[in-house]
């Protein structure tokens, strides 16, 4: 996951929504979102990673969700790190607070490559990170994150989330509108773009919030809303190099909330 904006307690009827896209090289196989069991025996609806096994964003009946997203860093890759893909299912398995469960996945993260973690329960969110911040939780409003830290304004980011927020303030429950956020593939002009160390040309191409590239682009795009009455929406569209849609997976379901625990409570 490369691009995610959240709205925290910013809507009448929509306690949380997320809509992100995936960005990823075309090769790599990924089965489109569904309901499976981690290697725990834990159930999530997610998508998952056919090369690794885990996934990028995924929720579970009781309204627990968790995505991650990389940090652009060329030359300090390391190609033996474990994948990345792993931190969400654990995350979803954690049964404590937002806060504490976040944390504790950053500062168990040895040896990954650089990472951005976000996870809720319900409007109850952190974000951590193990190229930053360890662990914040998350106030009402909107955020977003992208290859850098929370709220760090790229024009990708900045365009993603200023739609959100339009979107969030007509307090409409028709989500379709933020496919069009998620689509936006208006590049970024010369003198916006970050400096991550990329070539200016490939810092150009993933600088829209939707990328279309030879090898690498936006694979799908997902909305993820849990509503206050206990209704969760769970949408996810495929696209193939070019940009063009090949598939759409569509979940809806009662939430089952559990109480969540505090470090202390937890057997």
């Amino acid at each position: 996951m490369c691009l995610a904006v959240i709205a925290i307690d910013a809507h009448p009827r929509y306690a949380v929504v997320i809509a992100a896209n995936r960005d990823e090289f075309h090769a790599r196989a990924a089965r489109p979102a569904h309901w499976w069991h981690d290697a725990e025996g834990s159930p999530m609806l997610a998508g998952r990673d056919l090369e690794q096994g885990g996934t990028w964003l995924g929720v579970t009946r009781s309204g627990r969700w968790g995505f991650v997203t990389n940090v652009r860093e060329p030359g300090r890759r390391d190609p033996r790190a474990p994948s990345r893909g792993a931190l969400v299912p654990t995350l979803l398995r954690d049964r404590r607070v937002p806060i504490e469960a976040v944390a504790t996945a950053v500062a168990n993260a040895h040896g990954y490559n650089g990472f951005n973690l976000v996870g809720g329960e319900g409007p109850r969110a952190a974000f951590g990170s193990n190229r930053g911040t360890p662990a914040v939780q998350l106030r009402g409003g909107i955020h977003g994150v992208s290859n850098a830290q929370l709220d760090t304004p790229w024009p990708k980011l900045v365009r993603a989330k200023a739609g959100l927020a339009a979107w969030a303030a007509r307090a409409s429950d028709d989500l379709d509108p933020l496919w069009t956020v998620l689509g936006d593939r208006t590049l970024a002009r010369d003198d916006e773009l970050p400096d991550t160390g990329l070539v200016r040309e490939r810092e150009r191409m993933l600088s829209s919030p939707f990328i279309i590239g030879d090898d690498y682009g936006t694979r799908c795009s997902t909305l993820l809303a849990l509503a206050r009455d206990g209704e969760a929406r769970f949408i996810e569209r495929s696209f193939d190099a070019g940009g063009a849609t090949t598939g759409e997976v569509a979940f809806r379901f009662d939430l089952q909330p559990t109480t969540s625990l505090s470090a202390a409570q937890v057997p």
